[in-house]
């Protein structure tokens, strides 16, 4: 088997069949396999799953939880499950947009094997029009990357991404409470090779009222970003400290500057006092003095200190 791709769903009754045909419409000179993780949805999710396995017998495995699993433990189970050289991920709410993708990323990871991820572009859209779409990564964007990029952030849409199977022989601990398994999982397969690119929109991520990350403030997702970074941190043996470090400040910045906006003074001030901890004061200031300079004025001033 050359690619499984592996889906979870749960309560996506509206989506799913989307999602599936945008799988069983690719087309491939392989064998692919769908890996559905149902976990226990209350709507027709199942049903929908069920009739597509009866219609693809030979393609679609549906794995039906005995009890809800919940997301990280259904993916990881889900993932386990899939048995081909190469794993494509999907959301039962997002779906492809080329018919070619499978078979492009698999050319990609055939002919360059130091690479251990290939992602393509996505369309990012709201499913109430409330916004304009937006691609991700933007179009600009043309270049391979490495373990060094994902660390100061995920640009990698979990809907476009493909992987080579097995890069590491378990989940650790951590990740089973981590709030951006997406971002995780790139770094754990980046430990073992470089990150490939097609510039070429092959997907569609979905943002709805169910999206709970996307539905998160500015703040609360610097907050999530910096206990991941605790986490990573120490599961690369704090090889690459001086760069997590860097990150952390940053968001510590972000998270002092949303709350200046907000007139609330006391938060400001207390997280650009811990960006400016997060690293040796030297080192801080040579990589962020400008900036932290700036901020520093504008909170103690808007303060009246």
């Amino acid at each position: 088997m050359k690619v499984s791709v592996c889906v979870i769903t749960y309560n996506q009754e509206k989506f799913i069949a989307q999602t599936i045909e945008s799988v069983m419409t690719q087309e491939t000179n392989f064998d692919y396999e769908l890996v559905i993780g149902e976990d226990c949805s209350t709507d027709r999710t199942c049903d929908i799953c069920a009739a597509y396995q009866k219609k693809y017998p030979d393609r679609i495995r549906v794995l039906r939880r005995e009890k809800n699993l919940g997301v990280t433990q259904n993916f990881v189970e889900t993932l386990y499950a899939c048995r081909g050289q190469y794993v494509a991920t999907l959301g039962g709410d997002d779906y492809w947009t080329s018919p070619n993708k499978l078979q492009k990323q698999a050319d990609f990871l055939d002919t360059h094997p130091d690479y251990a991820i290939c992602f393509t572009q996505a369309m990012c859209f709201y499913e109430d029009n409330s916004r304009e779409p937006v691609y991700s990564p933007p179009l600009k964007y043309q270049r391979n990357t490495s373990i060094e990029d994902l660390l100061r952030g995920n640009y990698i849409v979990a809907c476009s991404v493909m992987f080579r199977n097995g890069l590491f022989h378990s989940f650790p601990d951590w990740f089973f409470s981590s709030r951006v398994e997406d971002w995780a999982l790139h770094i754990l397969n980046a430990q073992h090779g470089k990150v490939g690119y097609i510039n070429e929109a092959m997907a569609a991520y979905r943002i709805h009222a169910n999206s709970t990350y996307s539905s998160l403030s500015h703040i609360e997702k610097m907050l999530i970003d910096i206990d991941f970074y605790r986490v990573i941190n120490a599961h690369l043996d704090f090889k690459y400290r001086h760069l997590i470090g860097e990150m952390v400040a940053l968001r510590y910045q972000v998270i002092s500057s949303q709350y200046l906006l907000k007139n609330d003074t006391a938060n400001a001030r207390h997280y650009v006092l811990k960006s400016i901890r997060s690293l040796p004061l030297r080192r801080y200031f040579a990589k962020r003095g400008i900036i932290i300079g700036s901020l520093l004025l504008r909170v103690f001033c808007h303060s009246g200190h």
